[in-house]
Formats: structure tokens, sequence, C-alpha cells
């Protein structure tokens, strides 16, 4: 992905493949076919900046931030960060590189231990890594983190069934950043909650990486989160990116029929323009990836779909300076008589 800073990646993903067996008697053999959950996904990201994943449930992207982290082993591809390949590392040198690579997660509920207090869950990143001083000098830390993610520091020894979904969030946040990471992997870390809390954990974010100085992969499935707190974008479809670039050049011209469908979706509060939108409809719902389509995988659902889509899948070009789109037919707003306006 071009860069005009010409800055070195924190992290380059090169060729990015995961595929999961499927144990079915139908194919003959006990492993006789595969989920391409990833299929030759390849990005970078930038220290500091915010690279937003955008896609369907079940497009692959936080399979792909699992096994950036090595939650997952990856099949193929490479995932280089800090000049280390991620993919083949061993357990040992593998602890070295998490302590810079965090993950906050989805469910703000379920991805906390209920049988420790807040204190316990987010010095336990120090504890792993044996930093962060004595234990008094721990927990120090774990009040000014607390107070920090705009949570009384008072609370430290109280439990996450006392806290709401959002304060939950806000321990999820404040455990990921008590070493101070590079990378922070946000695994859609505002679908649970409220939309007037998810701006309050946006804006956290937000001013959590002004602050450290950290770098996201910030996984969603919706746009218009995407949009406030991303530098660049990427649109994933069936394992497949199929378009991305900066912010304003993907939201302003789209060049892929998918990323187009998406933006027409998204809500303005505007509402005379909302009104006079044409929304775009596709048809059918996404294909098993068991049996993913030839040639490009969107082409059963898209409405500009030609031969040549059904046969070969497009490469990803580039169309514009750092944008860049797989597609046969890519063009500005390809899908004719149809625009967005956000």
């Amino acid at each position: 992905m071009a860069n005009t800073t010409k800055e070195q990646p924190l992290l380059q993903v090169k060729h990015l493949t995961k595929e999961f067996p499927v144990e079915s008697g139908v194919f003959g053999s006990r492993f006789a076919k595969h989920v391409s959950a990833v299929d030759d996904v390849s990005f970078n990201i930038y220290p500091r900046k915010t690279f937003g994943l955008v896609g369907e449930s079940g497009c692959g992207k936080s399979t792909t931030g699992r096994c950036i982290m090595r939650l997952l082993r990856p099949t193929k591809g490479e995932v280089i960060f800090d000049g280390q390949d991620v993919a083949q590392l061993k357990k040992k040198e593998l602890k070295a590189v998490r302590r810079n690579m965090q993950y906050i997660f989805q469910d703000p509920y379920a991805s906390l231990n209920p049988r420790m207090t807040i204190g316990e869950i987010i010095s336990e990143p120090m504890v792993i890594h044996n930093e962060g001083g004595s234990r008094a000098e721990r927990i120090e830390s774990v009040k000014k983190l607390l107070d920090v993610v705009g949570l009384n520091p008072e609370h430290i020894n109280r439990y996450p069934h006392e806290f709401s979904g959002g304060q939950r969030q806000r321990i999820g946040i404040a455990r990921a950043f008590a070493l101070s990471p590079k990378l922070i992997i946000c695994d859609e870390p505002v679908s649970a909650l409220d939309v007037s809390i998810q701006a309050q954990v946006l804006n956290l974010l937000d001013g959590l990486q002004e602050a450290f100085g950290t770098a996201y992969l910030f996984i969603a499935h919706d746009l218009s989160v995407v949009q406030h707190i991303s530098d660049e974008v990427a649109v994933m479809y069936l394992g497949n990116l199929m378009e991305y670039s900066d912010w304003r050049s993907l939201y302003a011209e789209p060049y892929h029929p998918y990323t187009q469908a998406l933006l027409s979706a998204v809500p303005v509060p505007n509402p005379d323009i909302q009104k006079t939108r044409e929304r775009i409809i596709l048809a059918g719902d996404p294909p098993s990836p068991i049996n993913p389509p030839k040639g490009c995988r969107f082409h059963t659902r898209c409405p500009i779909a030609t031969e040549e889509c059904k046969k070969e899948r497009p490469p990803m070009k580039e169309v514009e300076a750092g944008h860049f789109c797989a597609c046969w037919h890519a063009k500005p707003f390809p899908i004719e008589g149809s625009s967005v306006e956000l």
C-alpha cells in the first residue's frame, strides 16, 4: 500500500491465507474440503496510523486479525511485524513479539475473567511479561490507566459484573494499553455497545492513539464507524480484499461495486439527502466459503458482472495514487445511476 510519508510499515501482511478443514462424510473423506476464510490478503499498517478493515459478517475480518496476532496459525503467507515474520515464530519468540501487539475483543462480557478483579485483569499483561516493577508500582500503573480510560481508580478491587458493557470495554482497552504496545488489533470493539457509548469509546481510542503513539487494525462491519477513526480503509468480501485506499478517497469515489453498495446503505443525518438517495440492493446472499465462485467472488451478486468476471479473479491494481481495487470494471461509481452522498 502506498504511503506518502515514505515511512517503513510497522506491519506487513503479505498474501495471507487461512484455511479451516471441514469434516463431513459427504465429501468422501474426513478432511476432503476446506474453508478459505482468508485468501491471499495483503496490506500494510504504518506507525501511529489506523487501518480499517470492513466487511459483512463471516467475510474473514476477525480471522485476519487473529492470524496477525498468531491466535491462529496462517496456512500461507507472511505477517512481518517489526521485521519478524510472526507466522514462523516459535512459542518463546512469539511471547516477546506479543508484548508490542495487543488485542481488544468484541464482547466486553466474555473477554474479562469474572473471577478476577479489574486490577488483576489490567495488570495481568505486566505480570506475564515481568514488567511494571513491584506490586505496588503495578497498582499505581493500573490506577493511572483506569483514570485515562475514564473509570474511577478507586474501583480497582471491583469485579467485571459490577460494570456496564461500555465500562467493561474500557477495562479491556486499559488492559490492551498496559504495556504501551506498538499495535493494537481492535476486533469490532464497539459493535456490542449502544450508539451513544460507541462514540465515547471511539473518541477514547482516538485520544489514546495520540497519547501513546499506537497503531490500530480496526475491524468493523459498519462503514460509518470506520470513517471516524481510520486513516486507510480496506473492504473485504468472502475472504478477499476488494478495495483499499485512504478513507477520503474510498468514501468520495468508490471504484468497486461492492464498496459502492455498502456506502449506499450508510445512513446520513441530513433527512433531505437521505430521502433522495438511491440504495443499491444486492441480490441473494454471500456464497458458501466452502465452495466459493470462480473468478471474482463477488460476481454472483454484482449488478455489472460480465463473463470475464466469472472466469478469472481480477488482480489488485492501483487505479489512482494510493487507491487500489480488484475489479475488471473498476471506475468511480461503477454501478451507473447510483451515487453516494455522505
